[in-house]
């Protein structure tokens, strides 16, 4: 009985320190790939709009779309259609809501949302929470 109320001690501990909410937007820039190349331009802007996407998160769809917004933007920045290829191939495959890295959809949000829309108080403080955060990481 004694291991039984340690046991659910620590459980309950352990479920109050996970963030419930929305964490602050945060940004690294074009995760995992350079944020600017040698005269290609720079396409770190591009990444920037892509993780307020992802650290936001909603549906499936809504990542398709994101990360079809930053194939096209790339491919607008360098006119280089082949690097905004392999950077949307890139995302497609390592953004996934499953994946415990700092960079999946929904990165925001405690591990295990998925592919949830938000509800429109979700939305708010997202939009609350990006105005008031400003990440430096695109300056050169």
């Amino acid at each position: 009985m004694r291991h039984l109320v340690l046991l659910l001690a620590l459980l309950s501990g352990c479920a109050t320190t996970q963030p419930q909410g929305l964490r602050p937007f945060s940004s690294d820039g074009c995760s995992l790939f350079p944020d600017r190349g040698l005269g290609k331009g720079d396409w770190c802007g591009c990444c920037l709009a892509h993780d307020l996407a992802f650290w936001r998160g909603g549906t499936e769809e809504q990542r398709l779309q994101a990360d079809r917004q930053l194939r096209d933007c790339v491919a607008a920045k360098t006119g280089d259609a082949i690097l905004a290829e392999n950077m949307y191939s890139g995302v497609r495959a390592g953004g996934s809501p499953q994946l415990a890295t700092s960079f999946r959809w929904g990165y925001g949000w405690p591990l295990g949302r998925g592919y949830e829309p938000l509800t429109a108080e979700e939305a708010a403080r997202a939009e609350q929470l990006a105005k008031q955060t400003r990440p430096q990481v695109c300056e050169p």
